[in-house]
């Protein structure tokens, strides 16, 4: 969140995968990077279903006026819709070919979604 969300190279390199027709998975607080990612012109999150780390969960960490921006805030600002649970329950959203996790717990079933999903492009291929 400080510094990868603000990396030109980190940026460019999502931008690149997105482009290429490649899936992008995300989990807890890096959802976050996609803060600054674009597609055809416009964030790439808006319109899109997403979770991430909650203001809750932050919350509960106690890390709320600690961290640069909070998940669930900047990528709703963002016009993305963001989908969640309770605090701390496993959670992932899949649009297209961006998977979100919720937090920690997520990246199980959010690494299982992208596998799944790679899966079902190699059988179309």
């Amino acid at each position: 969140m400080w510094d990868l969300a603000e990396s030109p190279v980190s940026i460019a390199l999502i931008e690149s995968f997105y482009n290429s027709g490649k899936p992008i998975a995300l989990v807890c607080h890096s959802p976050g990077v996609l803060r600054h990612v674009t597609y055809q012109g416009a964030p790439l999150v808006k319109g899109k279903r997403v979770t991430g780390f909650t203001n809750g969960e932050e919350d509960e960490v106690q890390l709320t006026h600690v961290v640069p921006f909070l998940v669930e805030d900047e990528l709703t600002r963002l016009g993305a819709t963001f989908d969640k649970l309770p605090n701390w329950q496993p959670h992932a959203v899949v649009d297209g070919r961006l998977i979100t996790g919720q937090n920690p717990t997520s990246s199980t079933v959010a690494a299982q979604t992208l596998m799944n999903l790679l899966a079902a492009v190699a059988t179309a291929a």
